[in-house]
């Protein structure tokens, strides 16, 4: 019983960690896009750095969505 309750709380806080890098991939993209607008010359190097940032933060929630699907298979219905 007890890990089980564990595997879910693991879950819940994982799932956070998951919305977490969403909001965070918005935010990114949108001070991206913002900068674009004011200066559009810097385009090449807000790309460079918008599109590294992205991968990496991806890559998290890919792994968070791994971790939460093997926890669940742990947890007993």
């Amino acid at each position: 019983m007890g890990f089980a309750l564990f595997s879910m709380a693991a879950v819940v806080a994982l799932m956070g960690a998951a919305m977490g890098s969403a909001l965070s991939q918005a935010k990114a993209a949108a001070a991206a896009f913002d900068a674009l607008w004011r200066q559009p010359e810097i385009s090449g190097t807000v790309f460079t750095f918008l599109l590294l940032s992205l991968a990496f933060m991806e890559a998290l929630t890919l792994f968070v969505f791994a971790i939460i699907y093997i926890l669940m298979l742990r947890v007993p219905v």
